[in-house]
């Protein structure tokens, strides 16, 4: 996508495209660009605090943060409100939590793997079709080639050992020599309870504590006429209520770009994170098609011809505290691993990222245990990308007392 524009209700708006590449020339170049800072609110930020979004070394950082939740590392930094909504709180809510509820450590490294530790920053390659069309069906003809037994739909009731490995108790049990368990939270928490013979207590306790996010909502709309030419594929938002991200899907989208070609259309999708508790879905409803029409006054006369409505609260939480107890790859049974997004990584990952990541360290895990190589595990650096902060780190170690 050519930019990832972030707009807030105020009318401050701010921009990826044309930066920089190199960090932290890429930061500076956003902070001088931004309309959210003008020069004499920068001596109001906190300079150490600031200097630490660029002075990272993982997993030390995870360590160090993680007991402060993203709101206090907010206040920390004195950004400029507008600031501070658009180029941070919108990296928190992307972990579908409210800044209070969420790991600075987490938000440092996202902010880390997006912007000040990597050049492509967040102009986001995606599909060109769906995700079905682009990479399912395709995955899925490859590992049925590869002799792959593929079960779509089946349903796991349990987990138990059996004389070769494990067994997968189905409706068609499976015995397998190992298991990767790439479950959501609630999943994850049920195969481990009913499996009293996986893991010791302290392991078993840390799966049971893991905590899910609140409930997000993505509402997908089949509109009968468009929305401007110039509206972004992908629109972040704050201060428009629940309202946390617009995409117009047939800027980018095979499939909806068709729709759209033959009908006069447009494709719209609206999403809500961190959704707050007990709220009507009339309530969600309205709020979010007010703000769409805040947001792209070009909607209001539009009618909606289709739609797709979802609720979901099957994420995982990031808390404060959260990162040192979390479960990692592999667990106390060399015949189990875990992988997902609710997974801990040592490396600076999103939540896709993370369960990727966590994939393929789960898969390296089981092979190494066979005597077979595994694959290369790719990450942006996780220290610092400039010199002066490699530097000194290198001298605070040096003198550092034995």
């Amino acid at each position: 996508l050519p930019d990832y524009p972030l707009w807030h209700s105020s009318g401050a708006r701010d921009s990826f495209a044309s930066l920089p590449t190199t960090p932290p020339f890429n930061v500076a170049g956003f902070v001088a660009r931004s309309p959210t800072f003008r020069w004499r609110d920068l001596r109001q930020v906190h300079i150490p605090t600031a200097l630490g979004l660029l002075d990272v070394s993982f997993p030390a950082t995870y360590a160090t943060l993680d007991g402060v939740s993203a709101a206090d590392y907010l206040d920390r930094l004195h950004f400029p409100p507008a600031a501070r909504h658009l180029a941070l709180e919108v990296f928190s809510r992307s972990f579908f939590a409210a800044p209070e509820d969420f790991s600075a450590a987490e938000m440092v490294a996202m902010f880390h793997t997006y912007f000040t530790g990597s050049a492509e920053g967040l102009l986001f390659d995606v599909p060109r079709d769906t995700y079905e069309a682009s990479l399912w069906a395709p995955l899925r003809r490859l590992l049925q080639r590869r002799g792959a037994d593929l079960r779509i739909g089946a349903n796991v009731m349990g987990l138990d050992e059996s004389a070769g490995g494990v067994r997968l108790l189905a409706d068609e049990p499976v015995d397998a020599d190992a298991v990767v368990l790439a479950t959501d939270v609630r999943g994850l928490r049920n195969l481990v309870a009913e499996a009293e013979w996986l893991g010791d207590v302290r392991w078993r306790d840390a799966v049971a504590g893991l905590r899910i996010a609140p409930p997000f909502a993505v509402w997908r709309l089949w509109l009968d006429r468009p929305v401007n030419c110039d509206r972004a594929g992908f629109l972040g938002t704050s201060g428009y209520g629940l309202l946390d991200n617009v995409s117009v899907l047939e800027r980018f989208e095979a499939e909806a770009a068709g729709w759209a070609s033959r009908s006069g259309g447009s494709v719209v999708e609206l999403h809500a994170y961190a959704l707050p508790v007990g709220v009507a879905e009339g309530r969600l409803r309205s709020e979010l098609l007010t703000a769409l029409r805040a947001v792209y006054p070009e909607t209001t006369a539009a009618l909606t011809l289709d739609e797709q409505w979802l609720v979901r609260d099957d994420c995982p939480l990031h808390a404060p505290g959260s990162w040192a107890t979390r479960p990692g790859v592999t667990t106390p049974d060399s015949r189990v691993v875990l992988a997902g997004d609710g997974v801990r990584c040592d490396l600076p990952v999103a939540l896709m990222e993370r369960a990727a990541t966590t994939g393929v360290s789960a898969a390296n895990a089981l092979l190494t245990g066979w005597g077979v190589a595994g694959h290369d595990l790719w990450s942006v650096p996780t220290q610092p990308r400039h010199a002066v902060f490699r530097w000194r780190r290198a001298l605070a170690t040096q003198r550092a007392p034995t």
